[in-house]
């Protein structure tokens, strides 16, 4: 493996354009390749966003031998198949998340990277952000004693009906897209497994989940609330209690540049804030390390299977309308 990684995009999908940048500041890494369900579409897209290849379909692109690394942002219920193929090519993935929309599906995804002895990683960018790494040094070094409480949500408000976030044949729903989020953080920042959840839900027409909202016991006795929504305006926030005080983080999951969070000790309130060059370079500097350097990525493939564990138990949970264990 060289010391450059050639990257290749599965799909034309919006979230890409929060990569492209990131992987053109980054000296190890550059963006080679695009591919689409159509060779226009690609070309069009590989014109506008400077992209040196461009194919019309995604077989083609795993059959590059010159990209080394895949970015799979297609559609939910697409992640574990085109992570699994690409894998089967030789090709490193940072996939978008939800990693898979079953366990299932990530204990295949998991036995792929195995046998084909690549790196696998879901694309949880809040993970590799200053901000993040600096809350859970404050946590684990007893800054706000012992944790137990934690309060997440995500919101914002899906315009577009037809919205593929809003279909239930391609893993749609608020708590796939936007609460998964949340219960990633509280799994983080718990260094904790989730041992029973209960979940509520607001179906849209289409019978996914508009909004969402859940609680969830962790083995260490933290108690997390998570909501979601599609039909709330714009916000984010976590609040972690702790015996000796909290941690207010206004924007936990995409922080703004800069941003700041607030540690409260007693009487004493402490504004801290961050800077980070893009959002999403973390992510891809982490990708590097792994393959270059043989490093464990931040997310690792036990840590998305836990998150998926979760989120299926919510949903269950829901539709039973009882608490489930996860």
């Amino acid at each position: 493996m060289s010391d450059r990684l050639r990257w290749g995009i599965l799909g034309t999908a919006q979230i890409n354009e929060s990569l492209i940048a990131p992987l053109r500041m980054s000296p190890r890494n550059e963006l080679v390749a695009v591919a689409s369900r159509s060779l226009e579409k690609a070309q069009e897209y590989a014109r506008t966003w400077k992209i040196s290849k461009a194919y019309g379909n995604y077989e083609e692109l795993l059959a590059d031998t010159q990209v080394d690394v895949i970015y799979n942002s297609l559609p939910n219920h697409l992640h574990t198949e085109w992570t699994i193929r690409a894998a089967q090519a030789k090709k490193h993935v940072l996939c978008e998340k939800p990693l898979a929309i079953s366990t299932a599906g990530v204990d295949s995804i998991k036995n792929a990277a195995s046998e084909n002895k690549i790196v696998i990683q879901e694309a949880f960018m809040y993970r590799h952000h200053p901000q993040t790494l600096k809350v859970q040094e404050l946590v684990s070094s007893g800054a706000i004693g012992h944790l137990i409480q934690f309060m997440g949500t995500f919101t914002f408000v899906l315009k577009r009906p037809e919205d593929i976030r809003s279909k239930p044949e391609t893993g749609g729903g608020s708590l796939w897209d936007i609460g998964c989020y949340p219960i990633s953080y509280a799994r983080m920042i718990s260094n904790s497994r989730p041992n029973e959840v209960f979940g509520w839900r607001i179906n849209m027409a289409s019978g996914v989940d508009e909004t969402f909202a859940g609680q969830i016991h962790f083995e260490n006795g933290m108690l997390a609330q998570i909501s979601c929504s599609f039909c709330l305006p714009n916000y984010s926030s976590v609040i972690l209690r702790g015996t000796e005080g909290s941690i207010f983080i206004p924007n936990p999951f995409t922080p703004k540049k800069p941003s700041s969070i607030t540690l409260q000790q007693g009487e004493k309130e402490k504004t801290l804030n961050f800077s980070s060059k893009h959002l999403y370079l973390g992510e891809v500097e982490d990708m590097a390390d792994a393959i270059i350097n043989n490093t464990s990525p931040r997310v690792s493939l036990d840590d998305s299977r836990e998150n998926v564990a979760t989120i299926v138990a919510l949903l269950e949970s829901a539709h039973l309308q009882r608490p489930v264990t996860v």
